[in-house]
């Protein structure tokens, strides 16, 4: 079984190293282990889903604003020249932060078209982008890296064309795809059915002030995951002056009109503190991460109560969340619809758990960079491990582990599961530790830091 992240003709298949021995090529990455309790404070980059919602915001906004502590990632960069191709000034200004410099973003009199924007591997990007394309003027042809063209975009297609855009897909309902932007889109009235992406949800209440008569939308579908992170989009349009109505919980009225320029401060990404946070379990250690928001609307945030249900201590003092490790991991039965982007490091500590685990509610990461639920399960079989796929999860029994070459499939996320399980289990290596520089090109040296912390 090919992982749908590869072409066609990919020599990387979703399957266990031959028997017999393991050629590691140059590149792999060996994840360091663990020898003992850890205490560490590992210090994140700014979130990636905040920084791209509040890009877009920023781009179709009344005036400038300047975005401090943004995340600064292969993701965050394409959305960064998406928005300039189409006539958007960024400029980088010094900064504050550790991890790079603030943004100030200047809106263009009229967005640009005959252009062509490449996405690569960002699904924020080719989801926020389109319904900005329309408000070009020209064409824009919308494209990706060869292991994103499966992702799902026939929802944000339709719903683009029944209200009011002109899109020629060539009858594939998914990229590339060119829309011929006309300066404005109508807007108006649309039902979507938003089960595999949340991001269909926030990608057309971002761009719908900007609507001629802005939006009414309606999920019909039976499922909607990720609810956090529409409810993210919603702060963030709040916060510019644009209030979101809610009259069902499957529906959202945006009324036309311009957000406001607004400087504004970037929250660290909280589901990127998850192997940090997971391996203050698998080490009996504590891992400390700083500026923790009191409240926030990214799905990471729901982190403390799903560690302290696999056995965690969790506690906050002075702004920062400290996760202790017990000696235990709990088994578990977690519905992760709201959370689903935590699922690889869930995955990783139920390997160590005292009982099977099942995790479900997360059908849709089938269709993220990689099918994350066949990479996990074939990942861990390839380790002595055993775990299942199921219609909408993963069941996980506990089983000795060796080392093995863990495949990360250009997906960050599994790359990090990886470096997870490597801190119990020796010899572990991971193909690509590369492919985290989509969301935290940082992870290998916070990785290091976390295992050697300076005195």
């Amino acid at each position: 079984m090919t992982a749908p992240g590869y072409s066609p003709d990919s020599s990387e298949a979703l399957e266990p190293p031959p028997a017999g021995g393991l050629t590691v090529a140059d590149g792999h990455w060996d994840a360091p282990g663990s020898h003992g309790p850890l205490e560490s404070t590992i210090a994140l980059p700014g979130s990636k889903s905040l920084t791209n919602r509040k890009l877009v915001l920023a781009a179709i906004a009344d005036g400038p604003s300047t975005l401090s502590a943004p995340l600064h990632s292969d993701d965050s960069a394409r959305m960064i020249e998406a928005l300039r191709v189409l006539g958007v000034e960024i400029e980088e200004i010094p900064g504050s932060g550790e991890f790079g410099p603030d943004l100030h973003v200047t809106p263009p009199v009229q967005f640009r078209g005959h252009t062509v924007i490449d996405c690569g591997q960002a699904g924020t990007v080719m989801r926020f982008i389109a319904p900005i394309a329309g408000l070009a003027t020209g064409d824009v042809t919308i494209t990706a890296h060869h292991t994103a063209l499966h992702r799902p975009m026939g929802t944000m297609i339709k719903a683009l064309r029944e209200i009011g855009a002109d899109i020629d897909d060539g009858g594939s309902w998914s990229l590339p795809f060119t829309v011929r932007g006309r300066g404005h889109i109508r807007g108006g009235e649309v039902t979507i059915d938003a089960s595999s992406s949340s991001q269909f949800v926030s990608g057309l209440l971002l761009a719908a002030p900007r609507f001629d008569v802005g939006l009414h939308l309606i999920h019909s579908g039976e499922r909607l995951p990720s609810l956090p992170h529409i409810d993210m989009t919603i702060e963030t349009l709040a916060r510019r002056g644009v209030q979101v109505e809610r009259p069902t919980p499957n529906e959202w009225v945006v009324p036309a009109g311009t957000p406001r320029g607004r400087d504004a401060v970037i929250e660290p990404d909280l589901s990127n503190a998850a192997p940090f946070l997971a391996a203050a379990l698998v080490s009996g250690g504590v891992v400390t991460v700083p500026g923790w928001p009191a409240s926030s609307t990214q799905p990471g945030a729901l982190l403390p109560e799903i560690l302290s249900l696999l056995g965690a201590r969790t506690s906050r003092r002075g702004g920062a969340l400290s996760v202790s490790g017990t000696g235990r991991i709990a088994g578990v039965d977690l519905d992760l619809t709201a959370a689903s982007e935590l699922t690889p490091a869930l995955f990783a500590l139920a390997a160590f758990a005292d009982a099977p685990t099942t995790l479900h509610g997360i059908g849709h990461i089938r269709g993220h960079e990689t099918d994350r639920i066949a990479a996990l399960v074939a990942n861990l079989r390839a380790l002595g491990g055993e775990a299942e796929e199921l219609p909408d999860g993963i069941r996980v029994i506990p089983r000795p582990l060796h080392g093995g070459l863990w495949r990360a499939y250009h997906d960050h996320r599994i790359a990090t599961a990886g470096a997870i399980i490597g801190l119990r289990v020796p010899g572990v290596q991971v193909d690509d530790i590369g492919t985290t520089a989509k969301t935290m090109p940082e992870f290998p040296h916070l990785w290091q830091r976390l295992l050697s912390p300076v005195s």
